[in-house]
């Protein structure tokens, strides 16, 4: 319809439809089958046409006043969209763990908005999986492989799993010396979606076996999971990440480290096949200098 609109206002400026296709590369019979579709689409007709002359009607009138004004702002609106790509400002969809997302990358999201004053924030902060392409979700810190492969990943480095309690819930329960023992202990579970976390991996012996686990205390909050820990109200599975500063301080103790579990993967996830703006080049870049620095 722009490239109608266009049309019409070369007839108008030319003086009639052979000189407007002679200027814009456009056959007569293409002049004549454009100009009639943007009759069409306004429903009226815009040209009085005889064998020598055009001339135009009142509503053609009207469409050469306004059309101006319409190519312009069209043409502006789409020097923004192309032109906002490349500049640091604009909105920053992101999603994140919970946990992770308070310790690490609040911190690192407010250095970057004080760098950047243009960048506004909208910042989902969850242990759930969302859709990022039905959320406009530009990018996500995610834990782990992901079930859904159109998306693209950038890995940030090994996530290693540990198992923790307080020092006060050790001197009351004892501490565990294998993974059978954890049957007898207060386990604070992880929800990812509808079912607890139950079964925690660990390496006994050379091999990967999966433990049942058992607790009165569950959330898909992972950061509440955390606090609960620190309480004293039982043993956590959490990431290094999550916990490193409790670790550092002695809020929190490590157990079973001999039986670790195979480190899993950190990535960030975003939409395939979606040009990202300066603003998200610009955050991924942060967070893999952040990220790719070692753990605490």
């Amino acid at each position: 319809m722009l490239e109608n609109l266009n049309l019409f206002l070369v007839i108008v400026e030319k003086g009639g439809l052979a000189a407007a296709g002679r200027e814009l590369g456009f056959s007569p019979a293409t002049v004549s089958e454009r100009l009639a579709s943007l009759e069409r689409y306004y429903g009226t007709t815009l040209l009085s046409r005889t064998t020598r002359s055009i001339s135009l009607t009142e509503e053609g009138r009207l469409l050469l006043e306004e059309g101006r004004h319409l190519l312009a702002q069209a043409e502006g609106l789409k020097r923004r969209l192309r032109d906002g790509g490349d500049e640091m400002n604009g909105l920053l969809r992101i999603s994140a763990p919970h946990d992770l997302g308070i310790s690490r990358l609040v911190p690192l999201l407010d250095r970057f908005m004080a760098q950047h004053p243009g960048i506004t924030l909208d910042l989902n902060l969850t242990d759930g999986y969302l859709d990022l392409v039905g959320q406009g979700i530009d990018l996500a810190l995610r834990y782990g492989e992901l079930a859904d492969s159109t998306l693209r990943t950038l890995s940030l480095g090994e996530n290693r799993r540990i198992v923790c309690a307080s020092p006060a819930y050790l001197a009351r329960k004892g501490v565990p010396r294998h993974p059978g023992e954890l049957a007898d202990h207060d386990c604070l579970l992880m929800r990812f979606g509808e079912h607890p976390e139950r079964w925690w991996s660990f390496q006994v012996e050379g091999v990967v076996k999966r433990v049942m686990v058992q607790g009165r205390r569950i959330s898909n909050n992972g950061y509440l999971v955390r606090q609960w820990c620190l309480q004293g109200e039982g043993i956590c599975l959490k990431s290094r990440w999550d916990v490193g500063e409790d670790l550092s301080r002695g809020r929190l103790v490590e157990i079973l480290p001999e039986f670790a579990a195979p480190a899993s993967r950190l990535q960030i996830v975003y939409p395939s096949g979606r040009h990202q703006p300066r603003r998200v080049r610009a955050l991924i870049d942060a967070l893999v200098a952040e990220f790719g620095r070692p753990q605490g």
